[in-house]
């Protein structure tokens, strides 16, 4: 046996007994509609709402707000980038990319956050290296809070899962608040079914 085994396996004998986990209660929600709650939630923290009602005002409201000589990389079926994004895109590679399209799995009231795993971001440097991240979101997919995140299967099979709420920021020095900071600069969720 070697020096690390032997070491692994005085570790492994010395745990303790595995116990149930306590049942956490779901706790009552606050008035209003998930979808009013969803984008209240989301403002304050640097986020934008829009309508949308096809793909095509999707695109539309891409080449107007970015300009057409942004660099698109698009996770969605539909919304076409003029950057490739597959699964074996060399994540370095998107250093470059103005706008990063994406569809959330689903969205959280409470904190406005939006639910990716690997199979949303198909390179999960989109969501961090784009300048801007505009995610796509059925209104019908949302919950309550984030107790219910944790309740649900798509997040315990998940490989890799992150909420998102509102572009990257910081305000430690001197209480300045950056947005930008360290990700997107900006996160624009469209309601589109």
């Amino acid at each position: 046996m070697t020096t690390r085994e032997a070491f692994l396996s005085k570790i492994r004998a010395a745990q303790p007994a595995s116990r149930p986990r306590p049942d956490v209660p779901v706790f009552p929600s606050p008035e209003g509609g998930l979808r009013e709650r969803f984008t209240a939630a989301l403002a304050p923290m640097g986020g934008t709402c829009i309508e949308a009602s096809s793909l095509d005002e999707v695109k539309a409201m891409i080449a107007s707000r970015f300009g057409p000589d942004a660099i698109v990389a698009s996770a969605v079926p539909g919304i076409e980038g003029n950057r490739a994004l597959s699964a074996d895109t060399v994540p370095a590679s998107l250093e470059d990319v103005d706008v990063g399209v994406v569809r959330a799995r689903f969205g959280v009231a409470e904190t406005g956050s939006v639910w990716f795993s690997e199979r949303e971001y198909v390179v999960n440097a989109i969501g961090y290296l784009a300048q801007h991240l505009v995610v796509l979101l059925d209104p019908a997919q949302m919950v309550e809070g984030l107790q219910q995140v944790y309740r649900r299967d798509d997040f315990k099979s998940a490989r890799y899962a992150t909420l998102v709420t509102g572009p990257s920021a910081t305000a430690d020095i001197e209480g300045v608040l950056i947005r930008g900071a360290q990700g997107v600069r900006s996160l624009t969720v469209v309601w589109l079914a």
